[in-house]
């Protein structure tokens, strides 16, 4: 690996260890991350419980049982020890995600739009004409940290999360973004809001969203978004005060 970019391993209880890749994030850490959980997959095999990444780290857990910790974290420095990147674009499957973006469902795009000196049909433009990357599952079921977005529509979280955002719901935080797969509490700018089912029980996977993965929001307009079986209800509270 390069020298550069040394990792560092942390003890995660009797189980784990967080490799810790990066200290910011950056789209090229997904190279590396999808590289080290290949190789994880490989030296572990069965001995492998699972494996949770995100932005700059990658969780290991093992099965105690069979294989020490001590001896887990001999076969990471192993596998670090020759890491290479994983080819830029070899892997990820793309999803397009009809996104209507109106303040009636995304009662923050005026927010977002004061805080970038956009005006709200830009703020729209510039979130729907990029590709995401899928950098981390988690938060809530099939919830996707997706990034990096345009450095114009980056801003803070709400000061008071909302207690209840409608499934659906298209969001940017920080230089990332997002669309809420179930009804949950949060605090992100609100924007929009797809039609897509993002988690389902019935589904192989339950998340259809997988670390790796590539998303764009194709903006769509009120009479596309119910057709495809959006929900209208607007978000309870209005926009962030």
């Amino acid at each position: 690996m390069n020298p550069t970019r040394l990792p560092s391993l942390e003890r995660a209880g009797l189980d784990g260890w967080m490799v810790r890749l990066f200290d910011s994030i950056e789209e090229n850490n997904l190279l590396w991350l999808t590289a080290l959980a290949e190789e994880c997959e490989a030296a572990f095999g069965d001995t492998l419980v699972d494996l949770v990444p995100s932005y700059t780290t990658l969780l290991v857990v093992f099965d105690p049982l069979h294989i020490s910790p001590c001896e887990a974290r001999k076969r990471l420095i192993d596998i670090l020890a020759r890491l290479e990147p994983a080819e830029a674009g070899a892997s990820g499957k793309l999803h397009e995600l009809p996104t209507w973006y109106d303040p009636k469902i995304g009662p923050d795009l005026q927010r977002v739009a004061d805080l970038s000196g956009l005006s709200v049909a830009s703020v729209i433009e510039t979130h729907s004409s990029r590709e995401y990357r899928v950098f981390a599952l988690g938060f809530a079921p099939g919830f996707a940290f997706m990034g990096l977005l345009n450095e114009a529509l980056t801003c803070p979280r709400l000061d008071t999360p909302r207690q209840k955002v409608p499934a659906g719901s298209v969001a940017v935080a920080g230089q990332q973004t997002a669309a809420y797969p179930i009804v949950t509490p949060g605090g992100w700018n609100l924007i929009g809001r797809t039609p897509i089912r993002l988690f389902d029980r019935n589904r192989e996977g339950l998340s259809l969203l997988r670390v790796g993965d590539r998303v764009r929001f194709v903006a769509v307009n009120q009479d596309t978004f119910e057709a495809q079986g959006g929900d209208t209800t607007p978000t309870n509270g209005g926009p962030a005060k």
